[in-house]
């Protein structure tokens, strides 16, 4: 299993700090979670934050896309040069000529499904994308309770194997070692943590423990 911390649940008094301890701690990818206060009811960070972020970090970036102009946002992250960027199918009109402009930028695109959204809307995208986030919780905070999403990963497993056998799943949202097995199971092959890794004093035990 590949684990992607969230700094979203990171201090961000000493952001460089937390982002290093990540990296030296088994971390795989850095999620950074961009929310715009209109798709969610939240608002996180910009181009400023992400800038730190990426010069701090030695493993790659995985943004996740929270917003309204998904187009607009990946213009303005695309020159950190992310592993992914991630967009809501909800949100977004054209999805795959975004998807385009994703990887016109040497950057590989992946979907995300909100818990209430089919898989069948990926259906006719699956070829074209590097991963699927699903997530979890409903997108905007960090720290909410875990939802059952099994049978929606085996069914988009299953879309995977038969269009796109190399692109890879990503759960987001209430991941700890007390379910990481069972999304392993189920054919999750990242999971993105935020609060259960850095709400514990030793984050390298918490990433490790992730690791099934």
């Amino acid at each position: 299993m590949l684990v992607a911390p969230s700094i979203l649940s990171a201090d961000f008094g000493r952001l460089a700090e937390e982002v290093k301890d990540i990296c030296e701690g088994g971390a795989d990818l850095i999620h950074i979670d961009v929310m715009d206060g209109h798709f969610v009811p939240n608002m996180t960070i910009g181009p400023i934050v992400v800038e730190a972020v990426a010069k701090a970090a030695t493993k790659p970036l995985d943004i996740h896309l929270m917003v309204q102009n998904n187009a607009f946002f990946v213009d303005l992250f695309a020159e950190f040069k992310p592993e992914y960027i991630s967009f809501h199918v909800e949100e977004e009109k054209h999805p795959h000529r975004l998807i385009q402009k994703i990887r016109n930028y040497g950057i590989k695109p992946a979907l995300v499904l909100n818990p209430g959204t089919t898989p069948k809307l990926i259906e006719y995208l699956i070829e074209d994308i590097d991963m699927v986030l699903l997530m979890s919780v409903n997108p905007g905070f960090g720290g909410q309770k875990f939802i059952p999403i099994y049978e929606k990963i085996c069914e988009v497993k299953e879309m995977c194997e038969a269009k796109n056998p190399d692109c890879l799943i990503e759960v987001d949202g209430g991941v700890s070692d007390k379910n990481v097995k069972e999304l392993k199971s189920a054919g999750v092959d990242i999971v993105v943590s935020g609060s259960y890794i850095f709400k514990q004093k030793d984050k390298k035990a918490a990433i490790e423990s992730l690791k099934v």
